[in-house]
Protein backbone atom coordinates (compact mmCIF):
# COMPACT_ATOMS: atom_id res chain seq x y z
CA UNK A 1 0.00 0.00 0.00
CA UNK A 2 1.36 3.20 -1.07
CA UNK A 3 2.56 5.76 2.11
CA UNK A 4 2.40 9.47 2.58
CA UNK A 5 4.04 11.96 4.29
CA UNK A 6 2.56 14.99 5.25
CA UNK A 7 5.46 18.09 6.54
CA UNK A 8 4.81 21.00 8.46
CA UNK A 9 1.31 20.09 9.93
CA UNK A 10 0.72 22.78 13.27
CA UNK A 11 1.22 21.80 16.26
CA UNK A 12 -2.00 22.46 17.24
CA UNK A 13 -3.48 20.08 14.33
CA UNK A 14 -1.12 17.13 15.69
CA UNK A 15 -2.58 17.66 19.20
CA UNK A 16 -6.70 17.94 17.56
CA UNK A 17 -5.69 14.73 15.86
CA UNK A 18 -4.52 12.68 18.70
CA UNK A 19 -7.39 13.87 20.63
CA UNK A 20 -9.84 12.73 18.33
CA UNK A 21 -8.11 9.52 17.51
CA UNK A 22 -8.16 9.08 21.26
CA UNK A 23 -12.21 10.15 21.25
CA UNK A 24 -12.66 6.85 18.79
CA UNK A 25 -10.25 4.35 20.49
CA UNK A 26 -7.57 4.75 17.24
CA UNK A 27 -4.08 5.35 16.75
CA UNK A 28 -3.78 9.03 14.89
CA UNK A 29 -2.44 7.50 12.09
CA UNK A 30 -6.13 5.19 11.67
CA UNK A 31 -7.73 8.37 12.46
CA UNK A 32 -6.18 9.88 9.76
CA UNK A 33 -6.60 7.55 7.14
CA UNK A 34 -10.58 7.72 8.51
CA UNK A 35 -10.59 11.25 7.76
CA UNK A 36 -8.99 11.29 4.68
CA UNK A 37 -11.53 8.24 3.70
CA UNK A 38 -14.78 9.97 4.53
CA UNK A 39 -13.81 13.11 2.82
CA UNK A 40 -12.60 11.76 -0.14
CA UNK A 41 -15.12 8.93 -0.98
CA UNK A 42 -18.54 10.80 0.50
CA UNK A 43 -21.20 12.16 -1.35
CA UNK A 44 -21.12 15.08 0.38
CA UNK A 45 -18.19 16.33 -1.13
CA UNK A 46 -20.25 18.05 -3.77
CA UNK A 47 -21.14 20.80 -2.11
CA UNK A 48 -22.85 22.43 -4.91
CA UNK A 49 -24.71 19.72 -5.70
CA UNK A 50 -26.23 19.82 -2.37
CA UNK A 51 -26.65 23.14 -2.33
CA UNK A 52 -29.03 22.93 -5.74
CA UNK A 53 -31.16 20.00 -4.00
CA UNK A 54 -31.71 21.90 -1.06
CA UNK A 55 -32.82 25.01 -2.98
CA UNK A 56 -34.68 23.47 -5.02
CA UNK A 57 -36.44 21.42 -2.04
CA UNK A 58 -36.82 24.95 -0.49
CA UNK A 59 -38.25 26.25 -3.76
CA UNK A 60 -41.54 28.38 -2.90
CA UNK A 61 -41.89 28.16 0.29
CA UNK A 62 -41.91 31.67 2.24
CA UNK A 63 -38.70 32.80 3.83
CA UNK A 64 -38.89 35.34 7.06
CA UNK A 65 -35.66 36.95 6.95
CA UNK A 66 -33.61 36.36 10.13
CA UNK A 67 -33.72 39.51 11.62
CA UNK A 68 -37.48 39.23 11.73
CA UNK A 69 -37.11 36.30 13.23
CA UNK A 70 -34.88 38.04 15.93
CA UNK A 71 -36.67 40.88 16.28
CA UNK A 72 -39.72 38.76 17.52
CA UNK A 73 -37.68 36.47 19.53
CA UNK A 74 -36.64 39.73 20.98
CA UNK A 75 -40.10 41.37 21.88
CA UNK A 76 -41.23 38.16 23.40
CA UNK A 77 -38.90 38.54 26.25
Amino acid sequence: MPQLTVRDVPEEIVWALKARAAEHGRSPEAELRAILEQVLTSDSSDFWGEARKLRARTAGRHQTPSEVLIREMRDER
